[in-house]
Protein backbone atom coordinates (compact mmCIF):
# COMPACT_ATOMS: atom_id res chain seq x y z
CA UNK A 1 0.00 0.00 0.00
CA UNK A 2 0.83 3.60 -0.55
CA UNK A 3 0.19 7.23 -1.96
CA UNK A 4 1.11 8.73 -5.15
CA UNK A 5 3.51 11.87 -4.82
CA UNK A 6 2.18 14.81 -6.22
CA UNK A 7 -1.45 16.94 -5.40
CA UNK A 8 -4.00 14.92 -4.79
CA UNK A 9 -2.47 12.12 -2.89
CA UNK A 10 -3.61 8.92 -4.31
CA UNK A 11 -3.90 5.99 -1.82
CA UNK A 12 -3.17 2.71 -3.29
CA UNK A 13 -3.26 -1.08 -2.70
CA UNK A 14 -1.32 -3.85 -4.37
CA UNK A 15 -2.36 -7.76 -4.25
CA UNK A 16 -0.90 -10.66 -5.11
CA UNK A 17 2.68 -11.36 -6.00
CA UNK A 18 2.30 -13.09 -9.79
CA UNK A 19 0.37 -13.23 -12.89
CA UNK A 20 -0.55 -10.25 -15.75
CA UNK A 21 -0.71 -6.97 -13.70
CA UNK A 22 -4.26 -5.51 -13.57
CA UNK A 23 -5.84 -2.54 -12.26
CA UNK A 24 -9.12 -2.05 -11.05
CA UNK A 25 -11.02 1.27 -10.98
CA UNK A 26 -14.39 1.62 -8.59
CA UNK A 27 -17.13 3.53 -8.93
CA UNK A 28 -18.87 6.46 -7.85
CA UNK A 29 -18.51 7.55 -4.07
CA UNK A 30 -16.93 3.91 -3.49
CA UNK A 31 -13.39 3.14 -1.57
CA UNK A 32 -11.08 0.70 -4.03
CA UNK A 33 -11.61 -2.07 -1.41
CA UNK A 34 -14.91 -2.83 -2.34
CA UNK A 35 -13.41 -4.86 -5.21
CA UNK A 36 -12.47 -7.28 -2.15
CA UNK A 37 -14.61 -9.95 -3.92
CA UNK A 38 -12.44 -9.88 -6.86
CA UNK A 39 -9.15 -9.45 -5.16
CA UNK A 40 -9.87 -12.48 -3.10
CA UNK A 41 -10.36 -14.48 -6.89
CA UNK A 42 -8.13 -12.83 -8.93
CA UNK A 43 -4.92 -12.15 -6.60
CA UNK A 44 -4.33 -15.58 -6.68
CA UNK A 45 -2.76 -15.44 -9.82
CA UNK A 46 -2.65 -12.04 -10.92
CA UNK A 47 -0.64 -8.94 -9.81
CA UNK A 48 -4.32 -6.50 -8.61
CA UNK A 49 -4.05 -3.38 -7.57
CA UNK A 50 -6.78 -1.09 -6.36
CA UNK A 51 -6.70 2.57 -5.44
CA UNK A 52 -9.36 5.49 -3.47
CA UNK A 53 -10.29 7.86 -6.50
CA UNK A 54 -9.92 11.63 -5.60
CA UNK A 55 -11.48 12.59 -2.51
CA UNK A 56 -12.38 9.34 -1.71
CA UNK A 57 -11.21 7.05 1.32
CA UNK A 58 -7.47 7.87 2.29
CA UNK A 59 -7.16 9.68 -1.35
CA UNK A 60 -7.17 13.36 -1.10
CA UNK A 61 -10.17 15.77 -2.65
CA UNK A 62 -8.02 18.55 -4.65
CA UNK A 63 -9.61 22.33 -4.04
CA UNK A 64 -10.88 22.65 -7.77
CA UNK A 65 -13.79 20.61 -9.52
CA UNK A 66 -12.08 18.22 -11.49
CA UNK A 67 -12.64 15.81 -14.99
CA UNK A 68 -12.93 12.30 -15.66
CA UNK A 69 -9.50 12.95 -17.48
CA UNK A 70 -8.14 14.16 -14.22
CA UNK A 71 -9.25 11.13 -13.00
CA UNK A 72 -7.44 9.10 -15.38
CA UNK A 73 -3.90 10.36 -14.88
CA UNK A 74 -4.76 9.59 -11.42
CA UNK A 75 -4.97 6.18 -12.35
CA UNK A 76 -1.66 6.61 -14.71
CA UNK A 77 0.10 8.11 -11.19
CA UNK A 78 -0.69 4.67 -9.38
CA UNK A 79 0.69 2.79 -12.05
CA UNK A 80 3.89 4.71 -12.63
CA UNK A 81 4.02 4.18 -8.67
CA UNK A 82 4.24 0.89 -9.11
CA UNK A 83 6.25 0.35 -12.41
CA UNK A 84 4.19 -0.80 -14.65
CA UNK A 85 5.11 -0.21 -18.23
CA UNK A 86 1.90 -1.97 -19.27
CA UNK A 87 -1.09 -3.55 -17.62
CA UNK A 88 -4.79 -5.18 -18.01
CA UNK A 89 -7.53 -2.47 -16.65
CA UNK A 90 -11.37 -3.21 -15.12
CA UNK A 91 -13.36 -0.46 -14.06
CA UNK A 92 -17.26 -0.63 -12.79
CA UNK A 93 -19.89 2.11 -13.54
CA UNK A 94 -17.88 5.78 -13.05
CA UNK A 95 -14.03 3.73 -12.82
CA UNK A 96 -15.25 2.33 -16.58
CA UNK A 97 -15.61 5.94 -17.58
CA UNK A 98 -12.18 6.29 -15.98
CA UNK A 99 -10.99 3.42 -17.61
CA UNK A 100 -12.03 4.87 -21.03
CA UNK A 101 -10.27 7.67 -20.40
CA UNK A 102 -6.86 5.65 -19.40
CA UNK A 103 -7.72 3.79 -22.70
CA UNK A 104 -7.13 6.41 -25.15
CA UNK A 105 -4.60 8.64 -23.58
CA UNK A 106 -2.06 5.87 -22.92
CA UNK A 107 -3.62 3.29 -25.49
CA UNK A 108 0.32 1.36 -25.85
CA UNK A 109 0.37 0.84 -22.00
CA UNK A 110 -3.40 -1.03 -21.96
CA UNK A 111 -3.31 -4.58 -22.87
CA UNK A 112 -6.69 -5.08 -22.02
CA UNK A 113 -9.69 -3.30 -21.19
CA UNK A 114 -13.04 -4.59 -19.26
CA UNK A 115 -15.68 -2.28 -18.42
CA UNK A 116 -18.49 -3.17 -16.32
CA UNK A 117 -22.23 -1.50 -16.07
CA UNK A 118 -20.71 1.48 -17.41
CA UNK A 119 -21.13 4.33 -20.72
CA UNK A 120 -19.69 6.44 -22.82
CA UNK A 121 -20.90 9.88 -21.70
CA UNK A 122 -22.88 12.51 -23.56
CA UNK A 123 -26.10 14.37 -22.83
CA UNK A 124 -28.43 11.32 -22.53
CA UNK A 125 -25.54 9.07 -20.78
CA UNK A 126 -26.04 9.28 -17.09
CA UNK A 127 -29.91 9.49 -17.34
CA UNK A 128 -31.26 6.44 -15.19
CA UNK A 129 -34.67 4.46 -15.26
CA UNK A 130 -37.02 6.52 -12.64
CA UNK A 131 -36.72 3.35 -10.31
CA UNK A 132 -32.77 4.01 -10.14
CA UNK A 133 -33.27 7.78 -9.97
CA UNK A 134 -35.61 7.47 -6.98
CA UNK A 135 -33.06 5.07 -5.59
CA UNK A 136 -29.82 6.96 -6.08
CA UNK A 137 -31.07 10.06 -4.88
CA UNK A 138 -32.03 8.53 -1.36
CA UNK A 139 -28.80 6.71 -1.37
CA UNK A 140 -26.67 10.03 -1.65
CA UNK A 141 -28.68 12.17 0.56
CA UNK A 142 -31.18 10.31 2.52
CA UNK A 143 -30.77 9.51 6.17
CA UNK A 144 -28.02 7.02 7.60
CA UNK A 145 -31.21 4.89 8.60
CA UNK A 146 -32.19 5.34 4.77
CA UNK A 147 -29.46 4.49 2.76
CA UNK A 148 -28.79 1.08 3.24
CA UNK A 149 -32.64 0.14 2.09
CA UNK A 150 -31.74 2.72 -1.05
CA UNK A 151 -28.25 1.15 -2.08
CA UNK A 152 -29.87 -2.06 -2.11
CA UNK A 153 -32.99 -1.59 -4.27
CA UNK A 154 -30.22 0.90 -6.51
CA UNK A 155 -27.74 -2.34 -7.01
CA UNK A 156 -29.95 -5.24 -7.08
CA UNK A 157 -32.68 -6.96 -8.73
CA UNK A 158 -35.89 -8.21 -6.37
CA UNK A 159 -35.59 -11.46 -7.45
CA UNK A 160 -31.97 -11.01 -5.94
CA UNK A 161 -32.84 -10.29 -2.91
CA UNK A 162 -35.34 -12.87 -2.05
CA UNK A 163 -32.71 -14.92 -1.99
CA UNK A 164 -29.19 -13.59 -1.09
CA UNK A 165 -27.44 -14.27 1.87
CA UNK A 166 -29.24 -11.30 3.75
CA UNK A 167 -26.12 -11.50 6.46
CA UNK A 168 -23.53 -11.33 3.57
CA UNK A 169 -25.59 -8.60 1.59
CA UNK A 170 -25.84 -6.63 5.28
CA UNK A 171 -22.10 -6.26 5.52
CA UNK A 172 -21.50 -5.57 2.06
CA UNK A 173 -24.17 -1.98 2.32
CA UNK A 174 -22.83 -1.12 5.45
CA UNK A 175 -19.05 -0.82 3.89
CA UNK A 176 -20.38 1.21 1.84
CA UNK A 177 -22.84 3.63 3.97
CA UNK A 178 -19.99 3.70 6.51
CA UNK A 179 -18.17 6.16 6.89
CA UNK A 180 -19.58 7.85 3.68
CA UNK A 181 -17.55 10.27 1.08
CA UNK A 182 -17.76 13.69 1.82
CA UNK A 183 -20.32 15.40 -0.12
CA UNK A 184 -18.39 18.03 -1.42
CA UNK A 185 -16.56 14.98 -3.10
CA UNK A 186 -19.70 13.39 -4.49
CA UNK A 187 -20.94 16.46 -5.79
CA UNK A 188 -17.16 16.96 -7.80
CA UNK A 189 -16.93 13.08 -9.04
CA UNK A 190 -21.29 13.72 -10.01
CA UNK A 191 -19.85 16.88 -11.90
CA UNK A 192 -16.92 14.73 -13.79
CA UNK A 193 -19.58 11.98 -14.38
CA UNK A 194 -21.91 15.15 -15.86
CA UNK A 195 -19.28 16.50 -18.06
CA UNK A 196 -17.78 12.97 -19.58
CA UNK A 197 -18.39 12.65 -23.31
CA UNK A 198 -16.42 9.63 -24.83
CA UNK A 199 -18.69 8.48 -27.65
CA UNK A 200 -17.26 10.24 -30.67
CA UNK A 201 -13.24 8.89 -29.68
CA UNK A 202 -14.37 5.35 -28.75
CA UNK A 203 -13.04 4.07 -31.89
CA UNK A 204 -9.59 5.20 -30.24
CA UNK A 205 -9.38 2.18 -27.65
CA UNK A 206 -7.47 -0.60 -29.68
CA UNK A 207 -6.93 -3.33 -26.60
CA UNK A 208 -8.66 -6.08 -26.72
CA UNK A 209 -12.35 -5.28 -24.78
CA UNK A 210 -15.03 -6.47 -22.97
CA UNK A 211 -18.18 -4.88 -21.57
CA UNK A 212 -20.25 -6.77 -19.25
CA UNK A 213 -23.82 -5.99 -19.27
CA UNK A 214 -26.38 -5.85 -16.44
CA UNK A 215 -29.45 -6.21 -17.83
CA UNK A 216 -31.86 -4.86 -15.03
CA UNK A 217 -29.51 -2.27 -14.24
CA UNK A 218 -31.50 0.47 -13.01
CA UNK A 219 -28.63 3.20 -12.67
CA UNK A 220 -26.60 2.76 -15.88
CA UNK A 221 -29.72 1.57 -18.42
CA UNK A 222 -28.06 -1.67 -20.32
CA UNK A 223 -28.32 -0.10 -23.49
CA UNK A 224 -25.43 1.99 -23.03
CA UNK A 225 -22.97 -1.37 -23.60
CA UNK A 226 -24.45 -1.96 -26.52
CA UNK A 227 -23.42 1.31 -27.51
CA UNK A 228 -19.88 0.72 -25.88
CA UNK A 229 -19.35 -2.92 -28.40
CA UNK A 230 -20.77 -0.93 -31.22
CA UNK A 231 -18.16 1.78 -30.98
CA UNK A 232 -15.16 0.29 -29.88
CA UNK A 233 -13.42 -1.47 -32.62
CA UNK A 234 -13.49 -5.45 -31.88
CA UNK A 235 -15.29 -5.49 -28.66
CA UNK A 236 -16.97 -7.98 -27.20
CA UNK A 237 -20.10 -8.31 -24.95
CA UNK A 238 -21.39 -10.44 -22.05
CA UNK A 239 -24.38 -9.90 -20.81
CA UNK A 240 -26.11 -10.98 -17.12
CA UNK A 241 -29.68 -11.68 -17.73
CA UNK A 242 -30.47 -11.51 -14.10
CA UNK A 243 -28.12 -9.05 -12.74
CA UNK A 244 -28.33 -5.15 -11.61
CA UNK A 245 -25.72 -2.34 -11.22
CA UNK A 246 -23.87 -4.32 -8.03
CA UNK A 247 -22.74 -7.24 -10.84
CA UNK A 248 -19.34 -7.04 -9.13
CA UNK A 249 -21.44 -8.78 -5.45
CA UNK A 250 -23.72 -10.46 -7.37
CA UNK A 251 -21.92 -12.11 -9.68
CA UNK A 252 -18.79 -12.01 -7.67
CA UNK A 253 -16.67 -15.48 -8.65
CA UNK A 254 -18.39 -14.86 -12.78
CA UNK A 255 -16.75 -11.74 -13.24
CA UNK A 256 -13.71 -12.73 -12.15
CA UNK A 257 -13.37 -15.44 -13.99
CA UNK A 258 -14.60 -13.72 -16.85
CA UNK A 259 -11.98 -11.03 -16.10
CA UNK A 260 -9.60 -13.99 -15.88
CA UNK A 261 -10.67 -15.39 -19.21
CA UNK A 262 -10.43 -12.18 -20.77
CA UNK A 263 -6.99 -11.24 -19.14
CA UNK A 264 -5.68 -14.79 -20.69
CA UNK A 265 -6.64 -14.12 -24.05
CA UNK A 266 -4.93 -10.65 -24.59
CA UNK A 267 -2.08 -12.53 -23.11
CA UNK A 268 -2.31 -15.39 -25.67
CA UNK A 269 -2.60 -12.70 -28.33
CA UNK A 270 0.64 -10.81 -27.68
CA UNK A 271 2.66 -14.22 -26.84
CA UNK A 272 3.94 -14.41 -30.30
CA UNK A 273 6.15 -11.55 -29.14
CA UNK A 274 8.16 -12.50 -25.88
CA UNK A 275 8.87 -9.00 -25.17
CA UNK A 276 5.13 -7.89 -24.84
CA UNK A 277 3.90 -11.20 -23.30
CA UNK A 278 6.19 -10.43 -20.65
CA UNK A 279 4.97 -6.71 -20.10
CA UNK A 280 1.35 -7.75 -20.11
Amino acid sequence: MGKTQGTPGIYFETHGTSGPKLLLIMGFGMRGSLWKPQLDELSRDHQVAIFDNRGIGRSDLPAAPFTMREMAFDALRVVGELGWERFHLAGVSMGGMVAQEVAIRAAERIASLTLIATHCGGPTGFIPTIAGARAFTAALAGSPTQRPAALERLLYPDAYLATVDRAALALRVAAQVVDPAPFRSLLMQLGAVARFDCRSRLGDISAPTLVVKPSLDVLVRPSHADALVQGIPNARLLAYDDAGHGIAFQHAVSLSNAIREHVARAVGRVAASPEAAVAA
